[in-house]
């Protein structure tokens, strides 16, 4: 009963990997509570999991503000979130109570790089559309002009956010053919470009001159709607516009105003405002508008190594020790 006593409260968030809750459930140190659900904690039940804890393993639909650190009560050490954004998490309220943050940020790449060429494949090459064709019998004769979109060979493509992820998403679409990678961020990064030839820009000139436009930056207020109806007014008519970063670095309105009005050609997202889209969205009528529902990372061995990252940061902060990936404050 004594050693019962001993153990620190972990409250994890959501049903997770088995990988990642036997880390925590058999390292000895903690007694974890969690709300085992595919679906997000409701807030009372949050509020009601955080009271007491000491470890917090959270998911990205988590918002960690003020009211939940407060309910949470001056034990907590350690929130660790299975993500690799984090602008859910208050961090100026968790810096002044002294609550160290785990992320994940490496995790994630391949697979998230991965689904950004396979979504820019679908929406180029209007694969989502064809396939419909075959099932409502709009498939009739093979026809020269018919299903026609855009292809990679030769083209130039634009990376806002040469990061991990955006350098992973251009190494893998280089081999098809690309003459030309076009970078922007918040400044030039000459070893990431190297490795692909890229040429820094300013967005302006990147919206001008790609065939294809990648997103891949952080989430910040400077980059919230970004994305709006003067960019998509500089872009070319047969632009393809891929966001696999925050929804919220586009304004939804202009995009659907662009895609209705042909102003570009076609746009592939994995991420909205809100999550999940409403089915009655405006940007769901858009044939040329291919939305998936945040799976960037949603593959076997990704959300594993996800969840067991997490749950050894977590671990690492309840023992005052260095975690594997730690967001500095």
């Amino acid at each position: 009963m004594k050693a019962t006593q001993k153990l620190m409260k972990v409250f994890v968030t959501r049903r997770i990997p088995q990988d990642g809750l036997r880390t925590l459930t058999e390292s000895g140190i903690c007694n974890v509570e969690q709300w085992d659900s595919e679906e997000p904690v409701p807030k009372e039940e949050l509020l009601k999991g955080v009271a007491g804890a000491q470890g917090l393993y959270c998911m990205l639909t988590d918002k960690i503000d003020s009211e939940i650190l407060q309910a949470a009560g001056p034990c907590l050490k350690v929130i660790s979130t299975l993500s690799v954004g984090f602008d859910h998490l208050s961090l100026g309220e968790i810096k002044n109570r002294g609550i160290r943050v785990g992320y994940t940020p490496d995790a994630l790449t391949d697979a998230t790089a991965e689904l950004a060429v396979g979504l820019l494949l679908a929406t180029s090459r209007r694969l989502m559309e064809a396939a419909e064709e075959v099932k409502n019998g709009g498939w009739t004769a093979w026809k020269p002009l018919w299903m026609c979109g855009y292809g990679l060979a030769g083209s130039t493509v634009g990376i806002v956010g040469l990061g991990r992820i955006g350098l992973a998403i251009a190494q893998r679409l280089k081999p098809f053919g690309v003459k030309r990678f076009l970078y922007t961020g918040r400044q030039p990064r000459p070893e990431a470009a190297a490795k692909i030839q890229g040429e820094y820009v300013t967005l302006n000139e990147l919206a001008e001159e790609s065939d294809f436009i990648s997103v891949s930056c952080s989430f910040s207020p400077e980059t919230k709607g970004m994305f709006n109806g003067d960019l998509f007014s500089k872009m070319k008519k047969t632009a393809i516009f891929i966001n696999t970063s925050r929804g919220a670095v586009v304004n939804q309105d202009d995009l659907y105003k662009a895609l209705s009005t042909g102003q570009i050609a076609a746009a592939g997202l994995d991420v909205t405002v809100p999550e999940p889209l409403p089915t009655d969205h405006p940007l769901l009528s858009q044939k040329n508008c291919v939305i998936l529902p945040h799976v960037a990372s949603a593959t076997i061995a990704t959300r594993t190594a996800m969840a067991e990252l997490t749950a050894n940061n977590l671990l690492a902060g309840l023992k005052d020790q260095p975690m594997p990936k730690e967001l500095i404050l």
